[in-house]
C-alpha cells in the first residue's frame, strides 16, 4: 500500500499545479493578443528560465494549450504554437456557427439578471475600445464576450468544445478586426443586437443572430486577408522564438 503524501509534498505538489496554472495562463495570453506568432516555437528551458520557475510547470501548461487547441507537440522537435489554414478555419467556423446557434438558444433561457448586467458591462467597454479603434482592447473583450455567454448557456461540454474551437481560430479573428476597416462598427452592432434578443429570452432570434455573427465573421476574414497586413508589435515576431 502506498504510503499517503507528506504534508511538504502535498504543498509541493499545489505549488507545482498553481504554477503550472499560471505559466499556462501567460502563454495564453501572449497567444492570444499576438505577442508570440502562430508557428513559433515554445522553449521550456528559456521559458522557465524569465517565468522564474522550474521545467515541470511548463511542461504541464504545455500540455494544457495542446488540450486547448493553442499548441501542437511534434516528436523530436518540440512545441509550437498552433497554426490553422484558411481551409481548416473555413471548416471550423461552420462548426463554431452550429455551436454559437445551439449557445442562444440555451442562454436565451438560462442567462440571469447578473449575467445580462455582467454582457451589458462588457458591450460598454467594446463600444468604448471600438471607438478608439484599439484591436488590442477590443479583442480580449471580445473573446471575453463570446466566453462568457458560452458559459451562460449551461451546458460545460459545450463550453469546452466551443472554447477549443474559439482558440484554433484566434488568429484570424484578430486579422480581421486588425485589416478590416469597418470591423469594428458591424462588431459591436451584432454583439449588441444578441444582448437584446437575449434581455428579450427571444432564443429563436439570438440563435439566428449568433449563427449569422459567426458566418459573416468567416466572410470578413477572406475580405480582410485581401486587405495589406496590419503592422505588428516588434515581439509578434520574436516572442517565445515564439
Amino acid at each position: 500500500m502506498k504510503k499517503p503524501p507528506s504534508s511538504a509534498s502535498a504543498i509541493e505538489l499545489l505549488q507545482s499545479h498553481s504554477l503550472a496554472t499560471l505559466v499556462r495562463s501567460e502563454l495564453e495570453r501572449r497567444i492570444l493578443v499576438g505577442e508570440i506568432a502562430p508557428g513559433a516555437k515554445l522553449a521550456e528551458a528559456d521559458i522557465a528560465g524569465e517565468l522564474n520557475v522550474s521545467r515541470g510547470p511548463v511542461r504541464e501548461a504545455f500540455r494544457a494549450l495542446e488540450q486547448a487547441g493553442l499548441v501542437r507537440t511534434e516528436k523530436n522537435r518540440g512545441v509550437f504554437v498552433r497554426e490553422v489554414s484558411l481551409q481548416e478555419a473555413d471548416e471550423i467556423y461552420e462548426v463554431r456557427a452550429g455551436l454559437d446557434e445551439l449557445i442562444g438558444r440555451l442562454a436565451a433561457q438560462r442567462i440571469t439578471a447578473a449575467q445580462l448586467a455582467d454582457l451589458r458591462e462588457l458591450l460598454r467597454k467594446m463600444q468604448q475600445a471600438a471607438r478608439l479603434k484599439s484591436v488590442d482592447d477590443y479583442y480580449p473583450l471580445n473573446l471575453r464576450f463570446h466566453a462568457l455567454l458560452a458559459g451562460f448557456a449551461g451546458n460545460r461540454t459545450l463550453e469546452a468544445v466551443y472554447g477549443r474551437l474559439v482558440n484554433e481560430l484566434h488568429l484570424y479573428r484578430r486579422e480581421t478586426l486588425a485589416r478590416g476597416a469597418n470591423s469594428f462598427p458591424i462588431s459591436t452592432r451584432e454583439h449588441a443586437d444578441i444582448v437584446d434578443a437575449l434581455a428579450k429570452r427571444d432564443g429563436e432570434r439570438a440563435a439566428r443572430l449568433l449563427y449569422g455573427h459567426a458566418m459573416q465573421s468567416r466572410e470578413r476574414l477572406h475580405a480582410a486577408l485581401a486587405a495589406p497586413p496590419a503592422p505588428r508589435r516588434a515581439a509578434a515576431a520574436t516572442a517565445g522564438k515564439a
